[in-house]
């Protein structure tokens, strides 16, 4: 094969770090294969003082790599699906979706959990979906909207800044920060989010040779999950505006989703979980969404709608 292919990626280590992997995974696949890096800036790199919610939600961290795809500048594009909006641009197409890496949110702190922490400790966090949780589970911890990249925010918890901050336990093993989880959350204690920890690979749908060469890189099992989960989101009208969770894993032929939204202030959380077969994960994910709005999902969501007019 004698080859090149274009892709488009954002500046930030994470982000850099998924578009290498990529590449050398297509690069051993395919011998004569040449993979060329493109940066492209996204609205969500350069606005980084504000709440996501606020400004448009977690497509702005896609948008112009969608438009670079769709205008021939790049060839593809890999993104962290749980920045992806359940609905991608006509034209584009989710070729791919590898292995995916642990799912779950992680603590970082002084060495201490969150269950040890005093009333006022103050916790950074970016997104609604954590800061529901944590209010719903530990309503005495002060919560403070915290971005930027991932080398950043463990600068400003180390600094004292913050007593604790949550990440993506996939972001900082991809990173080599493994060693700084001092707690993984689980079920109990957080649901993560749609797509957390998965990558999904994108190309222009009309561009049969890069989604079959994509192909080699698909993982059934996670495909199927991430199917699930951002079903579900589908349902529910997820985004930045909307803390919903969705966890789905896979057993055999079964998938097991669990699905959860909240109130602002965390006080009403609706959660429940279903399962099914495998081949059935966009149903199931349906079937769940269905299910949280008849158990008062609806009421939540007219609640943040009506709090939120301008979205």
């Amino acid at each position: 094969m004698s080859k090149n292919l274009r892709l488009g990626t954002r500046g930030s280590a994470l982000a850099l770090w998924q578009a290498n992997w990529t590449k050398s995974e297509l690069e051993t696949q395919y011998a004569g294969l040449a993979v060329e890096l493109v940066p492209i800036k996204t609205t969500g790199d350069k606005i980084l003082d504000v709440p996501l919610a606020s400004i448009g939600g977690k497509g702005l961290f896609t948008k112009e790599l969608d438009e670079a795809l769709l205008d021939g500048r790049i060839d593809l594009a890999v993104h962290s699906l749980k920045d992806v909006p359940f609905q991608l641009p006509d034209g584009i197409e989710l070729a791919a979706v590898p292995a995916r890496e642990d799912p779950r949110d992680a603590f970082i702190s002084d060495g201490r959990k969150l269950h040890e922490l005093a009333a006022g400790s103050k916790i950074g966090t970016s997104s609604l979906r954590r800061q529901v949780q944590l209010r719903h589970r530990f309503p005495v911890l002060d919560l403070v909207t915290l971005r930027g990249n991932v080398d950043t925010r463990l600068r400003k918890v180390a600094a004292g800044d913050f007593d604790g901050i949550l990440l993506a336990a996939a972001g900082l093993k991809r990173l080599g920060y493994e060693s700084r989880i001092v707690q993984y959350l689980e079920d109990d204690i957080m649901i993560s989010a749609v797509g957390q920890g998965a990558l999904g690979i994108v190309c222009r749908g009309d561009d049969s040779a890069t989604t079959a060469l994509l192909s080699v890189l698909d993982h059934a099992e996670s495909r199927a999950a991430i199917t699930a989960e951002r079903a579900l989101l589908r349902c529910l009208g997820g985004s930045c505006q909307v803390p919903v969770a969705g966890r789905a894993r896979v057993h055999g032929q079964q998938l097991l989703l669990k699905g959860l939204i909240a109130s602002l202030d965390g006080r009403r959380v609706v959660s429940h979980e279903t399962s099914g077969p495998i081949d059935q994960a966009h149903a199931l994910g349906l079937d769940l969404g269905q299910t949280l709005l008849a158990m008062g999902a609806g009421e939540i969501l007219a609640e943040i709608a009506a709090a939120n007019p301008e979205q």
